[in-house]
């Protein structure tokens, strides 16, 4: 989705990933890393962090980056990210059987990523 504000802090271009299978406060740990960083610095960080997390927030960031230069012809050196937020999903609830004909509950939590782009050079 791409936004255009008519206010001096640029274009923006946010994209949303959602139902990604992984706990919410897993990815935040990661976004709060990358929150208010440029793009270059922002795909240095991710490509070395260690966490699981990291590699969904890089595609969305790649992907984000790819539609502002398609879409709109911003340079990818200008983007800085303005907002990032983790957000819970819902929860996939599935049965395992157990001992003695029991069943035991299996929660998977889901969340939804978001990342804005902005231009800080107009």
């Amino acid at each position: 989705m791409i936004n255009k504000n008519s206010n001096r802090s640029g274009t923006e271009v946010k994209v949303l990933a959602q139902h990604i299978h992984m706990s919410v406060f897993k990815a935040r740990r990661v976004i709060d890393q990358i929150r208010g960083r440029s793009y270059e610095e922002t795909l240095m960080i991710l490509e070395l962090m260690p966490y699981r997390a990291s590699y969904p927030i890089l595609k969305l960031v790649y992907s984000a980056a790819a539609n502002a230069s398609h879409n709109m012809g911003l340079n990818e050196a200008d983007l800085f990210i303005s907002k990032a937020e983790a957000n819970g999903g819902p929860i996939v609830k599935r049965l395992r059987p157990r001992a003695r004909g029991r069943s035991y509950p299996i929660k998977r939590p889901t969340c939804h990523i978001t990342i804005v782009l902005k231009d800080k050079s107009k």
